[in-house]
């Protein structure tokens, strides 16, 4: 685990500081995926893998001046981008791996996970660890802001029904995890899955 997690230290470390830049027209995606999760004023949301933070301001208007706004991610040179970018003032950012977080069980309303999921060593319990912290009936979307068919000819290689994102694959993986799967879309501009926190 440990080589794991360094090796996702290092490929966004090396990132970081042009990482909006490559991507400068994903703003809209993410406040439609922060729309689709659809918050409440005063809900505490957790960012679970917030890089530059690109989603913060979108779920701080989600949840009002009354909310909570988490950030949590595993690289300090993400973290650093985000606080240059001054997108601190929309949530507390955490350096902390996600898959243990230093929150107490059902502490939170939502998790938003933008582009987390092919990144976790063992996404089965990792995304349980989401479930730990998030009350009954809570809320868990994973999006990106390209499909799954998009990314795989971005990456030069054929998407696969074995993709861990793929539908069949997904759901039972987040079921067997404590989350029950309401809405799953993936085409061209965006992935998105919405969960509930079951039981």
């Amino acid at each position: 685990m440990a080589d794991d997690r360094t090796q996702v230290q290092d490929f966004f470390a090396a990132r970081a500081a042009d990482w909006d830049s490559r991507f400068p027209d994903d703003g809209p995606a993410y406040t439609a995926a922060v729309e689709a999760l659809g918050l409440r004023r005063g809900d505490a949301v957790l960012d679970a893998g917030c890089g530059t933070g690109r989603a913060l301001d979108a779920l701080r208007q989600a949840v009002g001046p009354e909310g909570t706004v988490l950030g949590a991610d595993l690289t300090p040179a993400m973290l650093e981008t985000a606080v240059r970018a001054g997108r601190d003032r929309s949530g507390f950012l955490l350096l902390t791996d996600v898959t243990r977080l230093p929150l107490r069980n059902g502490v939170l309303d939502a998790v938003f996970a933008a582009g987390l999921i092919s990144h976790l060593a063992q996404p089965g319990s990792d995304v349980r660890e989401l479930a730990r912290v998030v009350r009954p009936g809570g809320l868990l979307a994973l999006f990106h802001p390209v499909g799954r068919a998009a990314l795989a000819a971005r990456h030069g290689r054929a998407i696969t029904d074995t993709d861990l994102r793929a539908e069949p694959v997904l759901r039972p993986l987040l079921a067997a995890a404590g989350w029950r799967v309401d809405t799953y879309v993936d085409v061209d501009d965006r992935f998105l899955v919405v969960a509930a926190r079951v039981g």
